[in-house]
């Protein structure tokens, strides 16, 4: 399935759906991989009770979750940083406010939405077409059964 931004929720940034492509438990832990449309995927760190009451295994159907606050932006790739999930794309549009804003980025797999400051947007020169790099640690995608 693709990502999707949800329209007028600033709340989350964007949902995933599609398969489970590996299962990595450690003793609390777990990482799980999802393969999104385009050959894009998505690392979860997840616990590891989880994964077993969820039923997490190669192969299982599931949505991922991300707040739009837990989407960072980057105007360039990014090399030696613990962020997992690095999807390039293309700011579609952007929405800004006294404090913040609302920026829409499509990546291969779909749209999704980040929530950065109005001085970070503008520090980044943020403007429709302009290239970034969304950045999400594994910590912040929840996972639900599809």
């Amino acid at each position: 399935m693709r990502v999707r931004g949800v329209l007028g929720d600033r709340q989350v940034g964007g949902v995933a759906q599609d398969l489970v492509t590996s299962v990595a438990e450690g003793e609390v832990m777990a990482t799980v991989k999802v393969r999104l449309d385009a050959g894009q995927e998505l690392t979860a760190a997840v616990t590891r009770d989880a994964v077993k009451d969820l039923g997490l295994h190669e192969g299982s159907p599931v949505r991922a979750l991300v707040k739009s606050t837990e989407v960072a932006l980057a105007t360039a790739p990014v090399e030696g940083l613990s962020i997992r999930n690095r999807l390039p794309g293309t700011v579609a549009a952007v929405s800004v406010g006294g404090a913040m804003a609302g920026v829409k980025v499509t990546v291969a797999a779909g749209e999704l939405t980040a929530v950065i400051t109005a001085d970070a947007c503008a520090d980044l020169n943020l403007t429709e077409g302009a290239s970034v790099v969304a950045l999400i640690k594994s910590t912040e995608v929840s996972l639900a059964t599809a």
